[in-house]
């Protein structure tokens, strides 16, 4: 049975602990611990909890955004598989307007949650919008969907989609395997926290 909107709120202020975000300290975040019980989450669809874990494309791509806000201020915004929301609400804090979308019900749920302890005012929204048209937006924030070969090639495909149809795209990610690299161009590099793994070195990239 899929989540309520209230129970995936409740379970994750009873079990997440609010707390700093690695590397991008300005923004606090519900965040797993040891005693999290992430195993038991009631109907998550067998999904993995990204949303919970602090991730280095999305922290490369919001310390960028929060460095250079000219790249998304007065402008409409998504902020593409969302998970905790962080690079969402540092898009809003340098004057976007955002909408967070996410296929994860507790990621639309965090990322909700999160806005609020942060002052943050955006838009969630709970869809999957690879395999359609360019949004109406003016960036595209897409942090840590190149982590496996399948998702890869959606992504890519949606995003030059997008970048055709006039659309900015700004992309996070430490250089996994499936990441394009020929198919991009190297804005930015900042050493961020990655889940697992301590600091690594990330990259803000956009379409070549």
């Amino acid at each position: 049975m899929p989540v309520t909107p209230e129970d995936a709120e409740a379970f994750i202020t009873r079990n997440l602990e609010l707390r700093p975000a690695p590397s991008v300290p300005e923004i606090r975040l519900y965040a797993a611990h040891s005693a999290s019980r992430l195993g038991r989450l009631p109907g998550g669809g067998g999904e993995p909890p990204y949303w919970a874990y602090h991730w280095a494309g999305g922290s490369a791509l919001a310390r960028h955004l929060l460095s250079h806000p000219e790249c998304v201020r007065g402008r409409d915004v998504i902020d593409l598989g969302c998970g905790s929301g962080i690079v969402a609400m540092a898009a809003a804090m340098g004057g976007a307007r955002v909408t967070a979308i996410d296929t994860d019900a507790y990621a639309i749920a965090a990322t909700r949650l999160n806005a609020a302890a942060n002052g943050v005012t955006l838009a969630v929204l709970q869809s999957d919008l690879l395999d359609g048209p360019p949004p109406a937006a003016d960036v595209i924030l897409a942090g840590d969907l190149f982590y496996n070969r399948a998702l890869a090639r959606r992504s890519l495909a949606f995003l030059r989609r997008c970048r055709h149809s006039g659309i900015e795209v700004l992309i996070g990610d430490p250089g996994r395997k499936p990441l394009p690299r020929a198919k991009l161009k190297l804005l930015a590099s900042y050493a961020v926290a990655d889940f697992g793994e301590g600091e690594t070195e990330s990259g803000v990239y956009t379409l070549a």
